[in-house]
């Protein structure tokens, strides 16, 4: 059974860090691109940052570009997000999410492409 299971939210202060995590099972996850969104309360789903298989490619919103990191342990099956300087903007619920992939570079920055989706863990910035 396929699980996606994110970690490490919080309330912290503006210009804070956080570091989220999401472990996965069920699938051979060193096979599998993995990507980040966020969702805003009152509004869509959004982009945040994607990595290959190998973690060798990475994609960024530019609204994390700069300011967030994102990372892929396949030894121990989980991907990371850093995230550093966070604004209230930031506050939303963090979703992980994973795709089976052939290409070695593939970054999909769109939800559609995902198969796979976590709980998500909340993040609240405040002012």
């Amino acid at each position: 059974q396929v699980q996606l299971v994110e970690s490490g939210g919080g309330l912290v202060q503006a210009g804070n860090s956080l570091r989220l995590a999401c472990a996965a099972s069920g699938f051979t996850f060193s096979t599998y691109a993995m990507g980040w969104f966020r969702q805003a309360p009152g509004k869509n789903r959004a982009f945040v940052a994607a990595i290959s298989r190998s973690g060798s490619s990475t994609h960024y919103a530019d609204s994390a570009q700069g300011r967030f990191t994102i990372s892929k342990d396949n030894a121990e099956n989980r991907v990371f997000l850093q995230m550093s300087s966070l604004q209230p903007e930031d506050t939303a619920v963090y979703y992980c999410a994973a795709v089976r992939s052939g290409d070695p570079t593939y970054t999909p920055r769109f939800d559609s492409a995902y198969t796979y989706w976590g709980q998500g863990t909340q993040v609240t910035v405040s002012s």
